[in-house]
């Protein structure tokens, strides 16, 4: 006789018994899901509330419930962008008697929209190029780990929003493997199917009037596998050049780390008469400026809004004159003087709205803007105000983003650490 069966490695999993596992997916009742926005996808998918999260349920066969569940624990391992799996329910039966398919549990990646809910109207060109380029580096990251995804589309992928770009991550492992290292041909077949599938995509929001009439869907498409082209010369290229320039060795570390990676290990040699030097990355890491600011605030942010932070660090160094301080002394005054007041001058109800570092991000933005205009250096107190009036207050309310509940917080998880962190009066 068939029994439920969680399959979990964390630790507060025994909440998901309370779930209606008896009725198919598609007919849960509405009192425990969330409205969040869904992607396209060939299974039934709900998300639900539970215990101040919210956890993402897809309906598949048992079998590959379980590989898509170890798969992306190994990406969780690897640092790999990628939605957190919270378990696999197993012998499912209908009140009747019926065998109801298994279903993976995800837990919702907080502040992440499926593309088509990037934007609530037309997708313009610039932002269609953003998601690419985001694509274009989960992409990367994860053949450098070994990864065929086997589905790449920007279906099976959600984005939050990373400074003025994206981050993408993946959702869908389905038709993954995890390998040593992958061939040429594996990393072109991804390429391809992603330039086929995004081209696609695209071309069903231009039908949906959800495209600008300028956009080239095409030419999207094509620009991926040019975008991949460069960032993987970038990181896996040899460089060669004569042995007295050995100052490019320290220039192709610095420009890696442009890039938002650490060099891990570099492989340097010689020809016969050790006249040429040749050198190429064998370990690269990503997320070198939010490692860096770690480090220095205890920030856990995106790449993109950590250099803009560490930029904002940079300027208040230099504006006090601090230069010669201990850096983490100059970090800890900084977020107690400039970053957490800032955050904290936004009203309580409408911080939710943003991460806080995206949320800094666009008001030292705004502050640029409105100095601009009006020809003098606005300080920040004022620019916030501005922004909250001018801005923020007409952004879409991203509560529903999370499922929650007007005037809801959630208890506990990724979002309720985003919430106290955005909230908190630290010591």
């Amino acid at each position: 006789m068939d029994r439920l069966q969680i399959t979990s490695a964390t630790t507060n999993s025994a909440a998901l018994l309370d779930l209606p596992w008896r009725q198919p997916l598609a007919q849960w009742p509405s009192d425990v899901l969330a409205a969040l926005p869904r992607g396209i996808s060939r299974h039934v998918v709900r998300f639900v509330r539970l215990e101040g999260r919210v956890l993402a349920i897809k309906e598949i066969s048992e079998h590959v419930a379980f590989d898509e569940y170890e798969l992306l624990r190994q990406l969780r391992k690897l640092e790999i962008p990628s939605v957190r799996p919270i378990g696999v329910v197993t012998g499912r039966l209908s009140d009747d008697g019926t065998h109801l398919e298994a279903a993976l549990v995800t837990e919702h990646l907080a502040f992440s929209l499926p593309y088509r809910s990037v934007f609530s109207q037309a997708l313009r060109d610039e932002t269609a190029n953003r998601l690419i380029d985001a694509l274009a580096v989960l992409l990367v990251r994860l053949h450098l780990a070994g990864f065929f995804w086997g589905d790449v589309s920007l279906s099976n992928t959600l984005f939050r929003r990373d400074a003025e770009q994206f981050a993408a991550y993946l959702v869908d492992a389905e038709t993954g493997a995890l390998h040593r290292e992958l061939t040429r041909g594996q990393r072109e077949y991804d390429l391809e199917l992603a330039r086929v599938n995004i081209i696609g995509e695209l071309m069903d929001l231009a039908a949906g009037e959800l495209l600008d009439e300028e956009v080239d869907e095409v030419a999207i498409g094509n620009s991926l596998v040019e975008r991949y082209g460069e960032l993987w010369e970038a990181l896996t290229g040899v460089e060669a050049f004569h042995a007295d320039e050995r100052w490019r060795v320290a220039a192709r570390i610095e420009r890696l780390n442009e890039l938002g990676f650490d060099v891990g290990e570099l492989s340097i040699t010689t020809d016969i008469d050790g006249t040429t030097v040749r050198i190429q990355p064998q370990v690269v890491d990503a997320g070198h400026h939010s490692r860096r600011l770690l480090k220095l605030t205890g920030l856990d942010v995106q790449d993109n809004q950590a250099r803009r932070l560490l930029n904002d660090l940079d300027s208040f160094q230099a504006a006090t004159e601090r230069q010669e301080d201990d850096p983490q002394l100059v970090a800890h005054d900084w977020l107690q003087n400039v970053f957490y007041p800032t955050v904290r001058g936004v009203p309580r109800e409408l911080r939710r709205k943003l991460e806080p570092a995206q949320l800094y991000h666009e008001i030292l933005d705004h502050r640029w803007y409105i100095s601009e205009q009006a020809g003098r250096d606005v300080p920040m107190s004022e620019t916030v105000q501005s922004y909250v009036e001018n801005v923020l207050q007409h952004r879409p309310d991203e509560k529903a983003i999370l499922g929650l509940a007007p005037g809801e917080e959630p208890e506990e998880g990724p979002e309720a650490d985003y919430f106290h962190y955005a909230a908190a009066d630290p010591d």
